[in-house]
Parts: structure tokens; C-alpha cells; sequence
């Protein structure tokens, strides 16, 4: 018999603790699907979710982060075209200055209000949910 279950993926919405308004870190891919995306990828094989944040975060920005919270789980089917996948999101903050490595063709960082409009995945309804967190305190609902 043949399964066909999602892949597990992390998302990390990264703010900079060191910076006026913790703006965050996004990275313009350099694979497809093009365009601006939140830090993060598939996990590893007998790695937890946690750890995969922090690894991704190593590996795409090349910043040391402090995990502060998972916010939610994305598990819309169509959320990524290239495969089922299941994005456990976490918040988390930094210190330093970003290098773009990894998957990444580079970085930027952006306040909130002034997010890219060419976000990757579901990426605009991720950060859409996350900034109202921020504003209201209000989570996204089921």
C-alpha cells in the first residue's frame, strides 16, 4: 500500500529585537516559486519542529533566533503547488545584521506596513494573520 501524507514544513516570522518597531526579516527566493517569502523549509528527518525553525533560520539569514511562540498551523493543500505541505509557523526574534544564504538570492526587512505584494505560498495570508496578532492580540481562526 502507498501513502501519501504532507510534508512537514516550519515557517519563522523573524523581528529584529535590536531594531525601532522589531521590523522583519524576509528573503527573495532563489528557487521556484520566485518572489519574497518568510524564512523557513522542510524538516529534517527525526527533527522536531523547534529545532527545524532555528536550523532554517541558520541556513537562510545566518542569525542565531530566540523561538518566542508557534503562532499556527497552515495546512491548506493548494498552500504550496509544489506539494502538500503543512507549515507549523513560529515567532521568534533576532539580533544583528542578516546575510541572505541558503535557498535565499537575498534579504530585506520590511515593517510591517510596508510588506512586499509578491509574497510566495500563503505567505500573504500568513503575515496578514500575523500582523493583526499584533495590532489586536486576536489569533487566526479555524
Amino acid at each position: 500500500m502507498t501513502y501519501r501524507n504532507p510534508v512537514p514544513t516550519v515557517d519563522i516570522i523573524i523581528e529584529l529585537a535590536d531594531r525601532p518597531n522589531r521590523p522583519i526579516i524576509l528573503i527573495e527566493r532563489l528557487y521556484e516559486p520566485l518572489g519574497w517569502a518568510i524564512p523557513g523549509g522542510f524538516l529534517d528527518y527525526g527533527e522536531t519542529a523547534e529545532t527545524g525553525a532555528i536550523r532554517e533560520a541558520k541556513e537562510e539569514i545566518g542569525l542565531d533566533i530566540k523561538l518566542l511562540e508557534q503562532f499556527y498551523v497552515y495546512s491548506d493543500p493548494k498552500r504550496d503547488a509544489r506539494k502538500h505541505t503543512v507549515s507549523i509557523v513560529f515567532l521568534a526574534e533576532a539580533t544583528g545584521k542578516p546575510q541572505a544564504g541558503d535557498d535565499a538570492k537575498n534579504f530585506s526587512v520590511f515593517e510591517r506596513a510596508n510588506l512586499p505584494t509578491n509574497l510566495c505560498f500563503d505567505h500573504d495570508r500568513i503575515l496578514a494573520d500575523y500582523c493583526r496578532y499584533r495590532e489586536t492580540g486576536e489569533r487566526p481562526q479555524i
